[in-house]
């Protein structure tokens, strides 16, 4: 099962432009679709290497259950959940961070 998938998240709001499509470059760009899509899944791949980041120092200061506390490997598999949950609100679009991401990449790309 796909974690970014199951995750219900809340929708996108439409009115910042963010649509969670592809990137296929502005009108006469110079960029083909293979480098556009490439610049989408970079642009997605930081946001959730950034959230999954925010979550980890979220996370940092919670104990585990001493009853029930899975041990140190309940540290490692929290980890990993923060990751799943980062993709998933990178494939979500939500907080807009590789919508940003793209339009610098896209600028810096078709300057040179």
């Amino acid at each position: 099962m796909d974690m970014a998938n199951s995750l219900a998240l809340p929708p996108t709001l439409s009115t910042y432009g963010r649509t969670g499509a592809p990137t296929t470059g502005t009108p006469g760009s110079k960029l083909s679709g293979a480098q556009a899509a490439a610049i989408d899944k970079t642009a997605k791949d930081y946001e959730a290497g950034f959230v999954s980041a925010m979550l980890e120092s979220m996370f940092a200061g919670i104990k585990t259950d001493k009853l029930f506390g899975g041990g140190s490997a309940e540290g490692m598999y929290r980890s990993l959940l923060n990751q799943e949950y980062g993709k998933a609100v990178a494939a979500h679009g939500s907080l807009g961070i590789a919508d940003a991401i793209k339009r610098e990449m896209l600028h810096l790309q078709e300057a040179h």
